[in-house]
């Protein structure tokens, strides 16, 4: 038997796009003889739909163009995720289902049982969860049809009840029952930097475990904040990686089972730097984002600082140097350097600058508001002023030429409110709202790996603001490689403040950097979408409350 993989980035409610893609991948697999050809988890309506999965003529749509790839199968089966109805009279209307399509029908069905419902995930709030296991059986063999999660029942809590599963039922342990000669897992994982090992030892250790081969179909590219690595790889019988497709781009590939059977001839080897995955991961999170709202070119804030110098190289990667331009937005605060800096930046990528120095318009503004201000001393008022003033000004070349504009602030900015709501939050997606500030230094290295295009200085001057004189980011926070590690453990880790630790970390600090956290969730929930890299992003992934107090 010959399974092909189809490795595909699939576009949400898009169904003429999406079932065109599934039909050439079918036509150009039975071209070459393959037998099966494997597609990701609901790659009909594409992932995640979300609440579209409440409207019934959503559910119907996919079903009629199901019965259009259907027609596609006629000596070649198919396996297209899509959700199907569920037809008891109790539960959730839908199930998340595998749809196997073969001569000319759709033959059968194949329902997800683990549901899951943390982080950035919610099936449970739409589909019904698998109860009695059956194997599908095709072309003599005996295939355990699974569903992304399926295979992940034996991991813990990522906090601290890590010594907790979170299921109580392992679907391939009872499909194992059943005499199954092949797994197959379509699925729709995001990309999280710190989980891609993990992810590779859960189906490594699925097919030992099991001593059968196993092939994962991931879906690649973004949906919104969410980005789809791909990564979709063959285990063999021994748990030894077979094949591995490539991350961030779309691929097909056929195998031929008996070789698979037969064992790996070679060993992976993979990079233990995350750096090079999370550029590659924001590029087609940017590239995507635009191109699926059919958006063509956008803008940012240059200020000479590392920030918005990442997050120009990123979007001038993923959009081309044609459709991005800058705004230098310098300040009687500003450096000359900045300025310098920042102009030889937008030279070196050949993206189009301008520059608008706005000190006699802050002070206008200072100026309107004397008669009421004028018994208080400077404060971060005129600093918040200065941030929203350059925001009033990249909206308005933002509406007249009709650029998105880029929000560039970091996670560890974000996460202690270090910004400003309505001034550089401002923006239609935040790029490095889920890095942290020690990796947008990385990233920048990882950029002028080659050549220099961000400037030197750019990276190794101090980091400031420049909202008022001589001012340095330490003189309000902690350094950033001490921040970083306790933002890590409270909100990755989700380790409560007792069990922080590191070097040059003491209580008053973890104390003092978590009341900042907890204070500004309002900024954070009036953001831009943050396009996801970790394992907990801010959004809709980290539902924190508003009015609180703990």
């Amino acid at each position: 038997m010959k399974i092909t993989a189809a490795q595909l980035n699939f576009h949400v409610g898009n169904f003429d796009r999406n079932v065109k893609l599934i039909c050439e991948t079918i036509r150009s697999a039975r071209a070459e003889g393959s037998d099966l050809v494997v597609f990701s988890e609901l790659s009909v309506p594409g992932y995640p739909p979300h609440d579209l999965l409440e409207q019934r003529e959503f559910i119907e749509k996919c079903y009629q163009n199901l019965e259009v790839i259907a027609t596609e199968c006629k000596g070649i089966a198919a396996l297209v995720g899509a959700p199907s109805f569920n037809e008891a009279p109790a539960g959730k209307r839908l199930y998340n289902s595998a749809f196997f399509l073969n001569e000319g029908r759709i033959a059968d069905i194949f329902h997800k049982s683990l549901l899951p419902t943390y982080d950035i995930f919610d099936e449970f709030r739409y589909f019904e969860p698998l109860k009695e296991y059956r194997i599908l059986k095709y072309r003599n063999k005996k295939i355990a049809v699974t569903i992304c999660e399926d295979l992940w029942d034996e991991q813990g809590f990522d906090n601290d009840f890590s010594s907790s599963r979170l299921y109580t039922v392992s679907p391939m342990d009872e499909l194992a029952r059943l005499g199954p000669d092949i797994i197959i897992n379509l699925s729709a994982s995001p990309f999280s930097a710190t989980r891609v090992e993990e992810k590779r030892r859960i189906f490594t250790e699925k097919a030992a475990k099991h001593r059968l081969p196993l092939f994962v179909v991931n879906q690649v590219g973004g949906n919104a904040e969410l980005i789809f690595e791909g990564g979709s790889m063959v285990v063999d019988p021994s748990g030894k990686i077979y094949d591995w497709l490539e991350s961030f781009t779309e691929q097909v590939r056929t195998y031929d089972l008996s070789e698979v059977i037969k064992g790996a001839s070679k060993d992976f080897v993979f990079g233990k730097d995350h750096i090079p995955l999370i550029h590659d991961a924001l590029i087609l999170g940017i590239k995507d984002y635009f191109g699926k709202m059919n958006f063509k070119s956008a803008l940012l804030g240059l200020s000479g600082g590392i920030d918005s110098a990442v997050a120009l190289c990123l979007a001038a990667e993923a959009l081309g140097n044609n459709n991005m331009r800058v705004l230098l937005l310098p300040s009687m605060y500003s450096s000359g350097h900045s300025v310098t800096d920042a102009v030889k930046l937008a030279e070196n990528l050949g993206v189009h600058y301008d520059i608008i120095n706005i000190s006699d318009s802050f002070n206008s503004i200072r100026e309107s508001l004397h008669t009421i201000m004028k018994d208080y001393s400077e404060d971060a008022t005129g600093e918040n002023i200065q941030a929203r003033l350059r925001s009033i000004l990249l909206m308005a070349l933002s509406n007249k030429f009709g650029n998105i504009l880029l929000s560039t602030s970091n996670k560890s900015e974000a996460a202690v409110g270090y910004s400003t709501l309505y001034g550089d939050m401002s923006g239609g997606l935040s790029v490095l709202g889920d890095v942290y500030k020690s990796d947008v230094y990385r990233l920048a290295g990882y950029i002028n790996r080659k050549k220099e295009i961000i400037p030197g200085n750019i990276i190794t001057k101090p980091p400031s603001a420049e909202l008022r004189p001589h001012q340095q980011d330490t003189d309000t926070l902690p350094e950033y490689q001490i921040l970083d590690e306790i933002l890590y453990q409270y909100i990755e880790l989700q380790r409560s403040p007792g069990k922080i630790n590191g070097k040059g970390i003491t209580g008053d600090t973890i104390k003092k950097v978590i009341s900042m956290i907890n204070l500004n969730e309002f900024k954070r929930f009036q953001a831009p979408p943050v396009l996801r890299i970790s394992s907990k992003a801010f959004g809709y992934g980290r539902r924190m409350p508003l009015v609180a107090k703990y």
